[in-house]
């Protein structure tokens, strides 16, 4: 069953991104990899910051989870995992439709550009990588990681992206965030 995931999941929560989160520890750099991979203060900022997890349970356990996070003008896809012994059995593909049937805005996922596995579960389900240029920019308007994240990352991005992004000429978020900035001084 996909359901919302409730402050009481917490524990659980973070025991899948950190199981899970093992996958990366031989392929990303090892400048990027930490013990644990995400500590109990990280996951409730990200939380804190309007990252809403969603998760499948089988058999009252919960197996996986994943985020949305709704800003401006896009939804981000954020913190995918499941547990090793649940991969393989469709939980990731069924929590992403959960997640994509709750927002009407180009999705995006950022993910590191060495987990090949990951790039390859989002072009299943429809999404494509960006152009290195556009996944920097995206990356820094989106998301709030370390640069050396921005290099060592690829975004993803759904059909409705690339429908949103070819109306015009450039990229209507961009010129959406020009005029705010440019309306707004430098702050959003």
């Amino acid at each position: 069953m996909i359901r919302p995931c409730l402050a009481g999941d917490f524990p659980v929560m973070l025991d899948i991104v950190n199981e899970a989160a093992r996958a990366y520890e031989a392929v990303i750099p090892a400048d990027r990899w930490a013990e644990p991979y995400m500590p109990a203060e990280e996951l409730r900022h990200e939380i804190e910051s309007g990252v809403i997890f969603w998760g499948e349970e089988r058999a009252g356990e919960l197996v996986g989870v994943m985020g949305i996070q709704h800003i401006r003008d896009v939804s981000l896809i954020r913190h995918a995992y499941v547990r090793r012994a649940a991969q393989q059995r469709g939980t990731g593909a069924r929590l992403l439709e959960a997640l994509r049937a709750q927002t009407s805005k180009p999705l995006l996922v950022g993910t590191w550009a060495a987990a090949s596995w990951a790039g390859r579960f989002y072009e299943k389900h429809g999404f494509r990588l960006v152009t290195p240029g556009e996944k920097d920019r995206l990356l820094k308007e989106y998301w709030n990681i370390p640069e050396r994240q921005v290099e060592t990352s690829v975004v993803l991005a759904d059909r409705r992206w690339f429908e949103y992004r070819g109306q015009g000429s450039g990229s209507r978020v961009q010129g959406r965030e020009r005029k705010k900035k440019s309306s707004a001084g430098n702050s959003l």
